[in-house]
């Protein structure tokens, strides 16, 4: 059968949070199977498990924020964006503060960490949420409108598309497609960095947002270019950012997808609007199992590769 997998030993981080500035430690831990992916805010009085799902998600500005009991932790959509890109199910993350460290502002940090710890099968089967039937939302109109859908697909397929009035932005890709069947997430979108612009810093900083931000961990552009002296990672390092979001934003479904996702313009709000829809059709999708690995559509298979 296809396997569900966790962590084979613990791993350990320490970053800042960007917005809040603060200093925060991770601790990733091995979890038994049908845990999901579990944060454990270790610095409450009484720790307090906040479970990854779409229906715990309280707020999108800026980033995915989860929510449960007295506890609650924003900017997961990273770290989980590498649990999907490396097929990670179960784990625990002990965290001390309520917003996950920004590391780089990619997901790389956080692949480095999950393969550093080694990636353990479990005797279980992974189960996935297959979409059965087109599921769409849509915001807006004319040049305000954006949306995200899901179809039906034979693996994990997704294309996002930005439309930013910018001359850095404009000169670089604007549309990228990744299928986890052909492409390599630690290699092809995980190093693409999260991007703000310098007139938008004042504003976020005078509402306590973006104080731990910077060059160091964020492509800043001003009113022409990219201030960064190292440039691009990669020539679409925007739109890929957009697509490593997406990754994190739907795998707060709790399992992984068989599915192909297309938006324009979305963001953290319509990606769990998105995946509210779906939820509330269970006509529109089931959660299937593959006895037989060999089945089961190509990239889910084998274990993720390094860079």
């Amino acid at each position: 059968m296809l396997q569900q997998r966790t962590l084979k030993t613990l791993t350990s981080a320490v970053g800042v949070g960007v917005h809040s500035g603060q200093r925060v430690e991770l601790t990733l831990r091995p979890a038994q199977p049908d845990t999901g992916i579990v944060f454990r805010r270790v610095d409450l009085p009484v720790p307090v498990d906040i479970p990854m799902l779409a229906t715990a998600v309280t707020d999108t500005r800026m980033a995915t924020t989860v929510s449960h009991g007295a506890g609650k932790v924003a900017t997961v959509e990273h770290l989980m964006s590498a649990c999907a890109g490396l097929g990670i199910d179960n784990l625990y993350v002990d965290i001390t503060a309520e917003e996950v460290p920004i590391m780089d502002g990619s997901a790389a940090s956080f692949v480095f960490l999950l393969q550093s710890a080694g990636i353990a099968l479990q005797n279980a089967p992974k189960r996935f949420i297959r979409v059965a039937q087109p599921v769409e939302v849509r915001e807006g109109e004319g040049a305000m409108l954006k949306w995200a859908r899901l179809e039906p697909f034979n693996g994990y397929k997704l294309s996002f598309e930005i439309d930013f009035n910018h001359p850095a932005v404009d000169s670089s890709g604007q549309r990228v497609v990744f299928d986890l069947s052909t492409g390599s997430y630690s290699r092809d979108i995980a190093r693409a960095r999260t991007f703000g612009f310098t007139k938008d810093v004042e504003m976020l900083r005078t509402h306590g947002l973006a104080l731990g931000g910077g060059l160091d961990n964020a492509i800043v552009i001003d009113d022409y270019k990219v201030l960064n002296a190292d440039g691009l990672r990669y020539d679409d390092e925007f739109v890929k950012h957009k697509i490593l979001d997406a990754m994190g934003d739907m795998y707060m479904l709790g399992k992984p997808l068989l599915a192909s996702y297309s938006a324009f313009k979305s963001g953290h709000a319509l990606n769990n609007k998105l995946l509210r829809e779906l939820l509330s059709r269970p006509d529109a999708y089931e959660v299937v199992t593959f006895d037989d690995e060999k089945l089961a559509p190509s990239g889910f298979s084998q274990l993720a590769r390094a860079w």
